[in-house]
């Protein structure tokens, strides 16, 4: 089977929904023994791996949006710890380093909503 830039593509969208559903299943258990992450629900919306498949920026939002300072840096306090648990539970020749980053698009999107819903813009839009 010939490596193209398609089924590459592909290959790196399904390792990181695998990676994000091993992160995901692992802080909804509370296998992790934090404080911080036993009192917040958190999500992993999205997880893009590197083309060699060695990093993985998982993107992450505590539910509510509460506190996300306090939950990224006990998450990036237990990374080893989640490095070790993705690796068991996703079979790749290596085990990718994982990072976290606040997932900013619900914002964003948010921020859309106001401005299409400003008055000023409204009024543009009703016109058509």
């Amino acid at each position: 089977m010939t490596d193209t830039p398609e089924t590459r593509s592909v290959r790196l969208l399904r390792v990181g929904e695998q990676v994000r559903h091993a992160l995901s299943d692992i802080l909804a258990r509370g296998d992790v023994h934090d404080e911080t992450l036993a009192k917040h629900m958190v999500t992993v919306t999205e997880v893009r791996m590197s083309p060699d498949l060695r990093h993985a920026t998982a993107f992450v939002k505590p539910l509510l949006g509460k506190e996300e300072a306090v939950v990224l840096k006990a998450l990036r306090t237990n990374t080893a710890y989640l490095q070790s648990e993705v690796a068991r539970r996703v079979n790749t020749k290596y085990a990718a380093k994982l990072k976290f980053l606040p997932d900013e698009s619900f914002d964003e999107g948010s921020h859309i909503d106001a401005l299409l819903r400003a008055p000023h813009v409204a009024q543009d839009l009703d016109s058509e």
